[in-house]
């Protein structure tokens, strides 16, 4: 088959991965690993890890005084450990099921195609379990769609969050973004003015236990740069932007040197581990952090999260 405007992607199919090219951009997706294992985009390497649901935010000092940790902790674990159940790859509307090895000899060295997508099903050690789909969906341009659906289950804690965490190789430089001004959360932001911002110190806000931070919300757009990579043999050290964009609805994101387990463990500023990497969070969901005191008062009720009820968002890598 030849490769013409009409089917601008290259597939190729791995005894364990699957890898979708085009014009500017490579992406391997893993199914030993659960995910979007490489993002290549003009020779550049956006993924350190494979993006997996988040769940849980650091504790915040109303959470603390309100038990909130005790209340729903095993959040904490799912956010940590979560397994991959199940993937299927669906070439140009026609499902390949899982087409690893052998079955990938099948398929022919040349294989192209218009659009690709790769579904990763999850499921969370919670009792009890429960679900999230991450569907991703690549055209010609290499614009990736993101949808990502969670699965309510009756009986579950109230989540303290539910988004996609991604994980970079190296600190961002900087951040830009449009959405609402400053840091922001449901029941912290009537103030807050829309707008276009540029973000240059990714450090956490010097809080004197390190605590959740950082959350914009009601974002149409974010754009990160990087210039620095893992790779030696790479000469060119040019800044390099990754843009999220909003699909249907605006969504809300943090953009941090760590994640949120890092911040959990630390006690104190000089307890965080070195800033080496950008986690960014891609929220559908993000509960409130209350403050009508911090010794016992719970975020208001419109301001929780739901586990017991399905969650579905989306948005896409450009």
């Amino acid at each position: 088959m030849d490769c013409t405007n009409k089917k601008p992607l290259r597939i190729v199919y791995g005894d364990y991965t699957l890898g979708v090219h085009g014009k500017g951009f490579d992406y391997i997706f893993s199914y030993a690993q659960g995910g979007l294992e490489s993002l290549v985009k003009k020779g550049y390497e956006w993924l350190y890890r494979c993006p997996k649901p988040t769940f849980w935010r650091a504790l915040t000092d109303n959470d603390r005084g309100s038990k909130f940790h005790i209340k729903s902790g095993s959040w904490l674990g799912a956010d940590m450990f979560i397994g991959c159940k199940d993937i299927e790859v669906t070439v140009d509307g026609v499902s390949q099921g899982k087409p690893c090895a052998p079955d990938n000899n099948s398929y022919g060295a040349d294989v192209y195609a218009k659009e690709v997508s790769v579904s990763f099903t999850y499921e969370t050690i919670t009792i009890p379990s429960t679900e999230v789909n991450i569907i991703y969906t690549v055209n010609g341009t290499g614009r990736i769609e993101v949808r990502v659906q969670y699965i309510g289950k009756k009986g579950l804690p109230q989540l303290p969050a539910f988004g996609l965490r991604f994980i970079m190789p190296t600190l961002a430089d900087k951040y830009m973004y449009e959405g609402l001004k400053g840091e922001t959360y449901p029941d912290r932001k009537m103030g807050a003015v829309k707008g276009v911002y540029e973000i240059n110190d990714l450090s956490l806000t010097p809080y004197l236990v390190p605590q959740e931070c950082g959350m914009r919300m009601d974002a149409d757009w974010v754009e990160i740069t990087r210039h620095t990579s893992l790779d030696n043999s790479r000469k060119e050290s040019s800044a390099q932007v990754l843009r999220i964009e909003k699909v249907d609805e605006k969504f809300s994101f943090s953009c941090l040197p760590y994640t949120a387990t890092e911040i959990e463990n630390a006690t104190h500023q000089e307890e965080l581990p070195p800033a080496r990497r950008t986690v960014l969070c891609v929220y559908g969901a993000v509960r409130g952090v209350g403050g009508i005191d911090s010794w016992g008062s719970d975020v208001e009720t419109p301001y929780h999260i739901s586990a017991e009820q399905d969650i579905e968002y989306n948005f896409a890598i450009c």
